[in-house]
């Protein structure tokens, strides 16, 4: 219970903390980037391989409709703004989120969180577990802003200028 109680309050800090000046990389984000997941082709892919430049993660599963429906929004996203590397990570089995990409590709990386996905997510802010979960992360691996909910395209415009400003 100790830890749990420690979890919650750490999500509590960085989620009050957001929309501050970034600031050094809490635990939590270390914690992340040091992370390593598994990709579609089982190959372990190591999360700070994606640090130095901003990075869009997007937490979802394929039995979540407004994950699904957000998708090309953000596929869009990646392919416009190439200085930004989105970075799905699926909160589901491989083998349903290996078929729902046959059926609709993704150009950008998709990562296997699966079960341990909703953890990962409440560690990192989202105290709800709710998805899709979304976390904009500066070039210095500090979390610039955080969503739970569907982005619609103005969300994501705003998170875009966002990133110019930190810059």
């Amino acid at each position: 219970a100790g830890g749990v109680a420690l979890a919650a309050g750490t999500g509590l800090w960085a989620w009050q903390r957001w929309g501050t000046q970034p600031q050094q990389q809490d635990a939590a984000e270390q914690a992340f980037w040091a992370l390593q997941l598994p990709g579609l082709d089982g190959q372990m892919q190591a999360l700070r391989q994606y640090q130095g430049r901003p990075v869009l993660v997007n937490f979802w599963a394929t039995w979540c409709p407004p994950c699904v429906r957000e998708l090309p929004l953000l596929d869009a996203l990646a392919r416009q703004h190439p200085q930004v590397q989105v970075l799905g990570i699926a909160v589901d089995q491989a083998a349903h989120v290996r078929a729902w990409l046959q059926r609709s590709p993704l150009s950008y990386p998709v990562l296997l969180a699966e079960t341990g996905g909703v953890g990962l997510t409440r560690q990192l802010g989202n105290l709800s577990g709710g998805l899709p979960f979304s976390l904009l992360l500066g070039g210095q691996g500090q979390v610039l802003q955080r969503r739970i909910g569907e982005f619609s395209a103005e969300m994501l415009q705003s998170w875009m200028a966002s990133i110019a400003r930190s810059m």
